[in-house]
């Protein structure tokens, strides 16, 4: 039995009668709790889509009277394309640090619609940026380098040189294609259609290239961004930067569409002294035996500096003192993980005499005790 579609206020967990605001702010803390970009459990992308099918009801006037007064019936005729076309998602989460695209693959793949008409957006790249845990605990700003196409700046992209311009191909007149023409007995007629041979599909010839790109319309190019670290920025999160991405397939100057956008996969870098999982950070602390018999007070490094730790007497070979709030903040809250300290205890391999009579000496107290060793 299909499941029975919920009400689109029920699913932002706004009232009927919410503002422009409260139903754009309940959006923006829904979509950051299940963008399949950062959440991956299974359902999180069905209740992406829910949400963002609402949002785009909602957000639009002229939808949302039509859905108050006829209800699902009254939107069921809206394509992916309708919905989303006019709401810029990049725009709506771009002071949040995170960008969500559905102009390009996302959009494809959730919603099985085209992109908006009009000129051809280059395509997104995505980089790996591994950023300190002093920075994470922090937030601040990083800088990323990477090497990737853009558009010839000598030549603006028509990959013609400076002062000249293609001339549109006169095999194709600008198509792009070669069409061929049958008609065969019984009056039906068919057309072939391939890549023109001449242009290769440009629909313009270049008579003099451009030097700097020869006749490609785009150079490869090194590029160093300062990115902003959102203190707590979680491991695989995803920063967009608009517009550095891959140029349009499109070259032409006024024609031609933006290019696509970057984003940036944060990872923790490797740090000897801690190990991150989620907002907690854990590390190992090793003592002497004698130490975890008696106590001892430690020095111990956190994000924030050092604290003296009080290590009780008796602690035992794997147990774990907490200190809290002493982790990395936690994404979107005043709060903070915890510092898990793992208690190792070292046991001398090669104890000097002095030490083996000690030890010796242990022993034979454990036995009077009672605590005696049995050997097979």
């Amino acid at each position: 039995m299909a499941e029975k579609q919920r009400d689109y206020y029920e699913v932002l967990g706004v009232a009927r009668d919410a503002d422009a605001k409260a139903i754009k702010d309940a959006f923006r803390k829904l979509a950051l709790k299940y963008h399949p970009d950062r959440n991956k459990a299974p359902e999180a992308e069905e209740k992406f889509k829910e949400i963002a099918a609402a949002y785009a009801i909602l957000s639009d006037p002229k939808k949302r009277a039509q859905y108050d007064s006829a209800g699902f019936e009254g939107v069921a005729d809206f394509t992916p394309e309708d919905l989303f076309a006019g709401i810029d998602f990049g725009d709506l989460f771009g002071d949040m640090g995170l960008g969500f695209d559905f102009g390009g693959g996302l959009f494809d793949r959730l919603f099985g619609g085209r992109r908006p008409r009009g000129p051809v957006r280059g395509g997104d790249l995505e980089v790996l940026m591994q950023v300190p845990l002093q920075r994470i605990y922090r937030g601040g700003e990083e800088t990323v380098r990477l090497t990737h196409p853009m558009r010839c700046p000598a030549c603006q992209g028509t990959g013609a040189k400076a002062g000249t311009t293609p001339r549109t191909c006169d095999a194709c007149k600008g198509t792009g294609k070669k069409v061929v023409s049958h008609t065969q007995k019984q009056g039906v007629h068919f057309q072939q259609i391939s890549t023109c041979p001449v242009c290769r599909g440009r629909g313009a010839v270049i008579d003099q290239v451009c030097e700097e790109c020869h006749g490609l319309g785009r150079v490869e190019k090194e590029e160093s961004l300062k990115i902003t670290i959102p203190a707590g920025a979680e491991e695989g999160m995803a920063l967009r930067v608009p517009g550095h991405g891959l140029p349009s397939p499109d070259n032409h100057p006024d024609t031609g569409g933006p290019p696509g956008d970057l984003y940036v996969i944060v990872r923790s870098q490797p740090d000897s002294r801690f190990e991150r999982l989620g907002a907690d950070l854990w590390r190992n602390e090793t003592l002497e035996v004698a130490d975890a018999v008696l106590g001892a007070h430690r020095r111990i490094d956190t994000l924030d500096g050092s604290v003296e730790v009080t290590i009780p007497a008796g602690t035992q070979p794997d147990e774990v003192l907490r200190l809290r709030g002493k982790g990395l903040p936690v994404y979107g809250s005043r709060r903070h993980g915890d510092l898990n300290i793992r208690i190792r205890v070292h046991v001398p391999e090669n104890p000097s005499t002095k030490e083996r009579e000690l030890y010796e000496q242990l022993r034979a107290l454990g036995e009077q005790r009672g605590h005696k060793w049995h050997w097979k």
